[in-house]
């Protein structure tokens, strides 16, 4: 199976890597970016990392040694089916061609374009269903379903236990891309009121987010920005009674792992496709300028879409999900 983008991407590919572990031996292609969630799916036997010249971003200079490398590598794992995994706006048929060169028999994926021999099945696209049951599609055209008592939600191996004990609630600045990050003064002031409505907050960031986080958290909140792995993450978000967090891969992991989420969602992608797989409360304008732009940076001065969010906004909806596990 192959799955080339970030760590969100790859969680939301979870139920069909589910399906496809349920008969066989599950060998996951993707790339760097999303190989530490890949190393929490059930089901995953084996991970191959590469940085997909035609999909990742920044993306990496396309190079026959490593194009000749990859080729091998997938010759050797002689595999007797292939399932691309792909958003709407990705093509499939780069990678089904390098799978042909492997000598892969059976390939399956999504593609609005003409394959000729390099896709077996065609799933025609899809664009308005949600991220993973889009993936779970391509399992079932191959063959492959969820095992009996298999929900289809997303799910990860358990994570380590939380070092804090609840209750407290998660709140996440940061985004893999600028244009889905609240601003960090929404996200300071959000701390402070959930704070004062009697919350305890733990703020989380990654490694080169730990700027970011020790001005969120301020005086109020307890900052972890930088002092987690990913599984340690998973851990302290299935602790939380909510999660604070914009369209990036922590949303997807806090619905593994069963926390309710406060997405707060920027429309440069629709969220109709990638809103969390779980329950949440969606806030920010899904109608603003930016809509569908798939722009990384924000388009609209302001970015009105998220920054008209309030605090208070905020701190209702934490109030709404307390309670609230999947």
């Amino acid at each position: 199976m192959a799955r080339l983008d970030s760590d969100g991407d790859v969680l939301l590919a979870g139920p069909a890597i589910r399906a496809a572990a349920a008969s066989s031996e599950v060998v996951l292609l993707c790339g760097h970016k999303g190989a530490q969630a890949a190393e929490l799916l059930p089901g995953v036997r084996r991970i191959i990392k590469w940085d997909c010249p035609w999909i990742a971003s920044p993306p990496p200079e396309v190079r026959a040694p490593d194009v000749e490398g990859l080729v091998a590598l997938l010759k050797g794992v002689r595999a007797d089916v292939a399932l691309i995994l792909t958003s709407f706006h990705q093509s499939p048929l780069p990678l089904a061609l390098l799978l042909r060169l492997a000598g892969v028999p059976r390939i399956v994926a999504r593609s609005v374009d003409y394959p000729g021999s390099l896709l077996d099945v065609r799933l025609r696209d899809d664009p308005d269903i949600p991220e993973a049951s889009r993936a779970l599609g391509v399992a079932r055209a191959a063959g492959f379903d969820l095992p009996p008592g298999d929900d289809g939600r997303l799910a990860v191996l358990p994570p380590p236990e939380s070092p804090f004990p609840p209750p407290y609630v998660v709140v996440h600045p940061g985004a893999s891309v600028p244009a889905r990050a609240w601003s960090p003064e929404r996200c300071r002031a959000t701390v402070e009121a959930l704070c004062e409505a009697g919350h305890r907050v733990v703020v989380t960031g990654g490694p080169a987010e730990t700027e970011l986080t020790a001005y969120v958290a301020g005086a109020q909140g307890l900052d972890l920005g930088g002092r987690t792995t990913f599984a340690q993450l998973a851990g302290v978000l299935a602790a939380a009674d909510a999660v604070v967090v914009g369209n990036t891969g922590p949303a997807h992991l806090a619905v593994a792992v069963g926390t309710p989420v406060v997405s707060l969602f920027a429309p440069v992608v629709p969220a109709a496709r990638w809103a969390p797989h779980g329950p949440h409360v969606l806030l920010g304008d899904q109608r603003a300028a930016c809509a569908g732009t798939r722009a990384r940076e924000c388009p609209v001065p302001g970015h009105p879409c998220l920054d008209r969010v309030t605090p208070g906004h905020v701190v209702a909806a934490v109030q709404q999900l307390v309670g609230v596990r999947a």
